[in-house]
């Protein structure tokens, strides 16, 4: 009788090991499953990302934007060096902090895609 009892009882606790071990095993398929999906999500993002910088390189080759932005830059920076035109780069300045929100915004993402700038973060700052 006690031979039957811890029978029983052996084979109630193998049971109740095999049903950890299997929920052990779902949780850990669970895990490896959502880690596969998430990085499959990434290298799409990633590869996503690559493919619009190799369309927006590819656009821009012809186009005199850049080259525009860059000779705007160097003369006013050259303008700031002679003193006649030194008042008119200040209120060029004064001018440009009195735009429209929208209008900043709109110059900023412009010269930001013209130099290869993806985001605004820089600007903020």
């Amino acid at each position: 009788m006690i031979a039957q009892l811890l029978g029983a009882a052996g084979g109630l606790a193998s049971t109740w090991l095999e049903g950890r071990q299997e929920a052990s095993k779902s949780k850990s398929a669970v895990a490896r499953a959502k880690a596969e999906a998430e990085a499959k999500v990434m290298v799409s993002a990633a590869t996503s990302t690559a493919k619009w910088e190799r369309v927006m390189a590819q656009n821009s080759s012809d186009s005199w934007k850049d080259e525009a932005w860059t000779v705007l830059f160097i003369l006013i920076i050259g303008a700031n060096f002679v003193p006649f035109l030194q008042p008119h780069i200040e209120q060029g300045f004064i001018a440009l902090d009195k735009c429209p929100a929208w209008f900043q915004w709109a110059m900023y993402a412009s010269i930001g895609a013209s130099f290869g700038i993806r985001g605004l973060k820089g600007f903020k700052k």
